[in-house]
């Protein structure tokens, strides 16, 4: 009966009860919770299987992508590379478990160094420990990979002129920017020539940078390698290195750039000045190609806090124009021009917002009043969905409960209306960023402010802290009578 179930189930079903099978497949017993983790830039729905052991559960209705993810981590895994074992798979192939890394990704780890500069001997440890692995990705990753199986095989012309258009129509063509068409494709030509002269023998990674990478017990784990092909080993360095909010000095950069080829000098003779010389085509590349990215995720798909990585990202081409200017000296011009669009300046660190969150009950306290004297906010209206306080075994408790967790996530579709809810703070917080506003108020009303609103209040917090690292939170629950506050990431003890 399980495998008809985890087989047939519709996808965008019930992601809880596939994924609890699949745990009861591999421990005998159901899971004591599952609880959705907070999402990523791709359309996966990632959650946490907690009882016996911990477990990841992945769901996605991007089976191609599946198969890859789990084909290239099982080749890993028997390679004795640090990624995480696949535990399950449903027989759809829309559902797999894997190996709990934690919570602490590299991005996290060197907090104190990307938003203060802080640079200390651990941070820069783990940067080299790293790096160093990517080397044994590269090499022995490939070594008896079919890469026939891989959705693009290898990185060629026409991968190349994919991401490079990615670029072209995602990020130059809706920022406004006026172009001549003839001689951008020259220089896209130029470029593709330039990185195509390249030796392509190594498993290029693709998205080789610190979110891909978590921490634990001490070492490196990765994650995140199902958009890899076979290439040249210059692109995973330049992923790495020139991640947008990294924010590496260049002193730790040349550091990193020793301690990579010190490694692949087991696998290859590498010459650093030739290096070197072609690292720098790849940055370039690789900073069209992510541009790309964030204008197609923040401008087509409306994820507001991928607009707010493109100043970085602009920052770092100009870091590297000095170097690259002349033979790429009209695309330098045109990521002038955008770099001055005034949306896609860095928002200075002295112009930080508070959002301000709340619950509270409509029979009770009332829609909160806003002192900030920017006449209120977001308003959301909890009422029509199923409301928990109606049965008497939830009337005590409140929406951090478990039970009443349980009871919203399975019987309403509350789910749904915290991510709309979500979606659209979030482009008012990404705005108010931008323009150095200082004040945003979002409360949710129940019937009484005790279950409904209070959990939808908990997940919009939990969100924006995670979204936007240098945002204040202030959470109130006025019928709960609790005060929180989730400091500015730059703020915090870590």
């Amino acid at each position: 009966m399980y495998d008809s179930i985890v087989k047939n189930i519709s996808y965008g079903g019930d992601d809880e009860q596939v994924l609890s099978i699949l745990y009861e497949r591999i421990t005998g017993i159901f899971p004591q919770a599952v609880v959705r983790m907070p999402g990523a830039g791709s359309n996966r729905r990632y959650y946490r299987l907690s009882g016996v052991v911990d477990v990841v559960g992945v769901s996605s209705e991007d089976l191609s992508e599946n198969n890859t993810f789990v084909y290239l981590a099982e080749n890993f895994y028997d390679k004795g590379l640090p990624v995480p074992e696949v535990l399950a798979v449903s027989d759809s192939g829309a559902h797999y478990l894997v190996e709990d890394l934690g919570d602490m990704s590299l991005f996290d780890y060197i907090a104190r160094g990307r938003d203060g500069g802080e640079w200390n001997d651990d941070i820069i440890d783990m940067l080299k420990k790293t790096i160093a692995a990517l080397a044994d990705f590269q090499w022995r990753g490939i070594a008896g990979l079919d890469i026939n199986r891989l959705p693009v095989p290898q990185m060629d012309y026409v991968s190349v002129s994919w991401d490079l258009n990615y670029f072209k129509y995602c990020f130059l063509l809706p920022s406004g920017v006026r172009y001549n068409e003839s001689l951008l494709e020259k220089q896209f030509d130029r470029l593709a020539m330039a990185l195509l002269e390249a030796k392509s023998d190594v498993f290029m990674y693709r998205d080789f940078q610190s979110r891909n990478v978590m921490i634990k017990d001490g070492a490196p784990w990765f994650i995140d390698f199902q958009g890899g092909r076979r290439g040249p080993c210059y692109y995973d360095v330049a992923s790495f290195l020139w991640q947008a909010k990294a924010s590496y000095p260049d002193r730790l950069r040349e550091k990193l750039i020793t301690a990579y080829l010190d490694s692949a000098k087991r696998y290859a003779d590498i010459d650093r000045v030739e290096f070197c010389r072609h690292l720098d085509d790849f940055v370039l590349f690789r900073l069209l190609q992510v541009l790309g990215a964030y204008g197609y995720r923040g401008n087509f798909e409306g994820k507001s806090h991928f607009v707010q990585s493109i100043p970085y990202a602009l920052e770092n081409v100009k870091g590297l124009e000095p170097r690259i200017e002349s033979r790429y000296g009209y695309l330098c011009q045109l990521l002038r021009e955008v770099a001055a669009i005034p949306r896609y300046r860095r928002v200075e660190p002295a112009d930080k917002l508070t959002v301000k969150v709340a619950s509270f009950g409509y029979n009770r306290h009332g829609i909160p009043r806003d002192i900030s004297g920017n006449g209120g906010g977001f308003v959301f209206d909890c009422r029509a969905l199923h409301n928990p306080g109606r049965y008497d075994e939830y009337k005590k408790l409140s929406g951090r409960d478990s039970e009443v967790i349980d009871f919203l996530e399975t019987k309403s579709d509350i789910k749904d209306f915290v991510d709309e809810a979500c979606k659209m703070v979030d482009r008012s917080v990404a705005v108010y960023r931008e323009r150095g506003f200082t004040d945003l108020m979002v409360s949710f009303g129940c019937t009484g402010g005790r279950h409904r609103s209070v959990y939808c209040a908990d997940c919009l917090a939990r969100y924006i802290h995670k979204a936007y690292p240098d945002v204040r939170v202030e959470l109130t629950h006025f019928e709960r009578g609790i005060r929180e506050t989730f400091n500015p990431r730059t703020e915090q003890n870590r």
